[in-house]
């Protein structure tokens, strides 16, 4: 598997299928940091397999967010090694930056656990993610 930072081109070309076909509403692409200094998306050979994104913040906190993976993969233990890498790379890159905690928010169980084997903890469950466009 080979990683790579996202592209423009990865919004429209491959991005916004993958969530349209997991029925999540693709955010708007200035909802995300800039592509290049804030997503990557791992492959498998020529086939994309998941992305994701960095924030950064004005504190000590750095956000994972936007997981998404290609709903047409079907190699379950090879889509998990990729989400691995991909977490490990964020991680990775906010640590660099002068993170000290990373910060995400999940529903997808599967996507819970692998966050966990990764040495995330749980913090509060039952909340509502709420955006407010000013």
């Amino acid at each position: 598997m080979i990683i790579r930072k996202l592209i423009e081109s990865d919004y429209d070309e491959i991005l916004v299928d993958w969530w349209k076909s997991w029925r999540w509403t693709p955010p708007s692409r200035d909802f995300l940091p800039e592509n290049g200094q804030g997503g990557f998306i791992v492959y498998d050979g020529d086939t994309p397999v998941c992305a994701g994104f960095n924030y950064l913040t004005n504190s000590r906190v750095g956000w994972c967010e936007f997981i998404i993976s290609n709903f047409d993969y079907k190699e379950k233990e090879k889509r998990k090694d990729a989400i691995t890498i991909l977490i490990n790379t964020i991680d990775e890159v906010l640590k660099i930056s002068g993170c000290k905690y990373v910060f995400t928010s999940v529903k997808n169980k599967s996507l819970t656990e692998t966050y966990k084997e990764l040495g995330y903890t749980e913090g509060s469950s039952n909340s509502l993610e709420m955006v407010k466009e000013l």
